[in-house]
C-alpha cells in the first residue's frame, strides 16, 4: 500500500489533534519536512509523493512522540533563536521568543560600548557574563552580534554545558566562550563584566505542576524553578552581581508575569537603581535592566 505526504499529514494531523496538540496540522507538517529534509512550503509541491517504509516508520515515531507531548524542538533535535540554528534536548530549556528580546538588549548594548573603546583589532574591547547559558543560545546570540567581545557562560548542569560547547562550536565560537560549571558568580573572583545577562529560573515551585505537559513533563526543571516565588535567583544576583561589575556595566534579566515589581524593590533594597523594564511581544513587562547606584 502506498501512503503519500498528502496521507500522512491528515492522518497524523487528526492524531495529534485528539491528544490536545495545539496546531496539530502545523506540527504535523514541521516534522514531516524536518524528516524529509525540505522546507516546510515544500511539502504542498509533493502532496503526491510516496514515503518509503522507513520513512513511514521514522515520522510514525516522531508523531508518537509529539502525541505524548514531548515538544516538537526535542524530537527534532535543534530550534531557531536570534536566526541562529540551536541543538536542543531535554537537558536545556527551550528558547522562547521573549529571550530574543533580552539578546537583542544585550548585544545593543554591548556595541554601544565597544565603538566608545579603542583598542587592536580583534581584541576584546568588552565582556559580558551569561548566568545559566543552558543550551548557550544568549552568550551564542552576543558574540555573533559583537565581535570584540569576552564572553563568559555558566550552568550548573554539566549536561546543559555539553550542548552548549557543542552549540557554540557549531557557529565558531568555541574559543570565545569560556563556559564554568557553577550556580554563583563567586567562582569568577576577580573578573569584571560590562554586562552580565540572564534568563534566570523564575516559576514557582508549586506552579510548575500546573503548566503545560510539553514544559512540565519533558523541560528541565532545575530551569524552571525559581524557589518558592520564583524570585530566588534574582535575589541570589542583586547580592552577588555588585561585586563583578565594571563602572557603568549593567544587569539584565527576564522575568515572568506579574513579577515586575517585586523583582525591582528586591534590587533596589540592595542598592541598585532600575533603568527600565521592557516589554515583551504581548505587551506584557518582561526584561529590567538595572545598574549600581553610584
Amino acid at each position: 500500500m502506498f501512503v503519500t505526504v498528502l496521507d500522512v499529514i491528515q492522518r497524523s494531523t487528526e492524531f495529534l489533534e485528539k491528544k490536545g496538540v495545539e496546531s496539530p496540522r502545523l506540527q504535523a507538517e514541521l516534522l514531516l519536512a524536518d524528516l524529509l529534509k525540505v522546507r516546510r512550503m515544500q511539502l504542498y509541491l509533493n502532496f503526491e509523493r510516496t514515503l518509503t517504509k522507513a520513512e513511514l516508520d521514522a515520522f510514525r515515531e516522531m508523531v508518537r512522540r509529539r502525541g505524548e507531548r514531548e515538544p516538537l524542538q526535542y524530537i527534532v533535535g535543534n530550534t531557531c533563536f536570534c536566526g541562529l540554528e540551536i541543538n536542543v534536548n531535554s537537558h536545556v530549556l527551550i528558547p522562547r521568543p521573549e529571550t530574543e528580546l533580552l539578546a537583542e538588549q544585550g548585544w545593543t548594548f554591548l556595541s554601544g560600548l565597544v565603538t566608545q573603546k579603542s583598542g587592536p583589532p580583534n581584541s576584546p574591547q568588552a565582556a559580558a557574563l551569561d548566568f545559566g547559558t543552558g543550551s548557550g543560545c544568549l552568550a551564542i546570540a552576543l558574540a555573533s552580534k559583537c565581535q570584540n567581545l569576552r564572553i563568559d557562560a555558566l550552568d550548573v548542569s554539566a549536561e546543559a554545558l555539553v550542548v552548549a560547547g557543542k552549540n557554540a562550536e557549531n557557529h565558531g565560537l568555541r574559543e570565545r566562550i569560556h563556559f564554568t560549571q557553577a550556580n554563583t558568580l563567586s567562582v569568577f573572583q576577580q573578573s569584571k563584566f560590562d554586562l552580565i545577562i540572564s534568563n534566570p529560573p523564575y516559576i514557582p515551585t508549586k506552579e510548575i505542576e500546573t503548566l503545560q505537559p510539553e514544559v512540565r513533563n519533558f523541560e528541565p526543571h532545575a530551569a524552571l524553578d525559581g524557589g518558592a516565588d520564583g524570585l530566588d535567583y534574582f535575589r541570589q544576583l542583586a547580592h552577588e552581581a555588585e561585586y563583578f561589575l565594571t563602572p557603568g556595566g549593567r544587569l539584565m534579566l527576564e522575568f515572568g508575569d506579574g513579577q515586575g515589581e517585586a523583582i525591582g524593590k528586591i534590587f533596589e533594597s540592595e542598592k541598585w537603581i532600575v533603568e527600565s523594564i521592557q516589554h515583551d511581544y504581548n505587551h506584557r513587562p518582561r526584561i529590567i535592566t538595572v545598574l549600581r547606584n553610584k
